[in-house]
């Protein structure tokens, strides 16, 4: 990943009194939020999230953070603050607690719930956790915390303010200015004014929206559409949506209530987050609407409404094995009505299609953003970070959480208003904060920590891209067998390709070429093995290059006999 400031090495000591930030992850990507704060020797984490893998990340799971930079200093972190329960903010937490289980865990009553549930899943105690709530304050070591409501895609998110000696802190977390929230919760602006009276010294803002004009739409827009799809569907309805989206559950529930449909959820996690929003009283079911998935099955269609998991297009999810009717109890007909209640995250865009299409192949009504408003994001858009601007008034701003291009849009938003200093910075990058000034003072290894299976961190860039060579260029194993005396192949070449030119007979002209090279190899005195399989790999490369384009993983195998 590349760097605004790539000539930076490793930052000095920091200065005494003064406040380190050091972005782990969320800094030029959506996902894998992460960022630690250090003050007088003490360690202070606000979210450590996952990244979802892309196509180019053939084979992984997930994505961490790289806890390297400060692996040896666990010991000093004085707690992890999460500012809201989605995946991008919360989903390593269990593998940083791996490292050091009795981490002091902060957060809003429903993020801690679904971080449980996580903990469990991976078979880890629970830890010490603080229930925190808008209004409260309360302090780790040489770090007091304040915490203040924001409305976003989840119920209890929270942004938190940071004392230290060095300043006071203002990080947003993911946030917008829903002004009509389904919840009635809305961003505390006033807390925000308060706070900027007091004087903010770095103010961390969400980016993700920055290049988007205006405000973000309401929630409650999306209500009469949704309205809309149930009356005119005559069959089946599901929708899709994030497992953590209770706010579009609770409006796809009324919806059902209202037209006489029962509803079953679809997808462990779907299943799991619902249940515990609904004991906690984040959502509120109507009576008599949700059933089991068995039971559904009993009613006629024009009754049903399934709310499944997949809407990014997940290969494992509950709406891709639908779309490929290999799901084990639900099978789209012609007729059904299927909403995709999110947006696209960059990256998932032909996946998501795919799963699109397969739908419309069995005759499904599919009614996703691109033909209805049936999403509206959970970030600020460039007119609500300016009225931030305006209220807080910082005196230094980073921004946080986007790629390149929603941070500059960002940097820009704060320039306008007058921000008097703004700094940009990636994963990795060092920002300082001393004597109110905040500026870059070098980086830090960073790169990407992907988990595969139960491995963590064992695979590499150079796994991937062989990965990435297989599935786009196949694969030839050459195997040759050489007399130990004369040096003369006494066997094959036996050539086996997979991926393309699947007919052995296809190489039959290239064996002799590779005699011949070993002949000159062995009569130039290269013996070994290793020099005598690199020869064949050359011999094979240049021919596979010439005849076909292709640059396929090439395995040669000399064997002396």
């Amino acid at each position: 990943m590349s760097h605004p400031h790539p000539e930076l090495s490793a930052p000095a000591e920091l200065t005494k009194g003064g406040l380190r930030i050091t972005p782990l992850g969320g800094l030029g990507e959506v996902g894998r939020n992460m960022t630690v704060f250090e003050y007088d020797d003490r360690l202070l984490i606000v979210d450590c999230g996952v990244l979802f893998p892309e196509d180019s990340h053939p084979g992984v799971d997930l994505i961490l953070p790289d806890f390297d930079a400060i692996r040896d200093r666990l010991d000093k972190v004085e707690a992890l603050v999460l500012t809201h329960g989605h995946e991008d903010h919360i989903g390593a937490t269990p593998y940083l607690l791996r490292e050091r289980g009795d981490i002091p865990l902060v957060g809003s009553e429903l993020t801690l719930a679904l971080l449980g549930s996580k903990l469990r899943e991976h078979r880890l105690r629970e830890t010490v956790h603080h229930v925190v709530k808008e209004g409260d304050r309360i302090s780790f070591g040489p770090f007091d915390l304040e915490f203040v409501a924001v409305n976003h895609s989840i119920p209890d998110a929270l942004a938190v303010a940071i004392r230290t000696g060095a300043g006071l802190v203002l990080h947003t977390g993911d946030f917008k200015m829903d002004q009509l929230p389904l919840d009635g919760r809305i961003t505390d602006l006033r807390a925000f004014a308060r706070l900027g009276e007091e004087g903010v010294d770095l103010f961390l803002t969400d980016s993700t929206n920055a290049e988007t004009p205006g405000f973000t739409p309401a929630e409650k827009v999306i209500t009469p559409v949704i309205d809309r799809v149930f009356h005119e569907s005559k069959q089946r309805i599901i929708v899709a949506c994030f497992a953590s989206h209770v706010h579009r559950v609770q409006q796809v529930l009324d919806a059902a209530y209202a037209h006489e449909r029962q509803v079953a959820y679809v997808g462990r996690s779907m299943v799991r987050n619902m249940a515990i929003a609904r004991d906690l009283g984040y959502l509120r079911v109507p009576p008599g609407v949700l059933v089991d998935t068995k039971d559904l099955a009993d009613l006629p269609p024009e009754r049903q409404v399934l709310i499944s998991t997949g809407s990014q297009g997940e290969p494992m999810s509950a709406l891709s094995r639908i779309a490929q009717r290999n799901h084990n109890f639900v099978h789209i007909e012609e007729g059904d009505t299927v909403l995709l209640a999110s947006s696209l995250i960059p990256g998932n865009e032909n996946a998501v299609y795919r799963v699109i299409n397969g739908l419309a192949r069995w005759g499904a009504n599919v009614v996703h953003k691109g033909n209805a408003l049936v999403h509206v994001s959970g970030h600020a858009s460039a007119g609500e970070l300016l009225y931030c601007y305006n209220i807080v008034k910082p005196k230094n701003v980073l921004p946080v959480h986007g790629e390149i291009r929603h941070m500059r849009a960002n940097a820009d938003l704060a320039r306008a208003t007058g921000v008097p200093n703004v700094v940009l910075a990636e994963d990795g990058v060092v920002v300082d904060l001393v004597d109110g000034v905040a500026s870059v003072v070098g980086k830090v290894d960073c790169g990407y920590v992907f988990v595969d299976g139960s491995s963590v961190g064992d695979i590499t860039e150079s796994d991937l891209k062989d990965r990435r060579i297989l599935g786009e260029e196949g694969f030839i194993s050459v195997i040759v067998v050489v007399d130990s005396v004369t040096g003369k192949v006494s066997s094959g070449p036996e050539i086996h390709a997979r991926g393309f030119a699947e007919d052995d007979s296809t190489f039959d002209e290239i064996k002799k070429p590779i005699c011949e090279a070993l002949d000159r190899a062995v009569a130039e005195g290269n013996t070994d093995s290793y020099q005598l399989q690199q020869t064949v790999r050359r011999v094979v490369g240049r021919w596979v290059s010439n005849t076909h384009r292709r640059r396929p993983m090439i395995i040669p195998v000399v064997i002396e006999a």
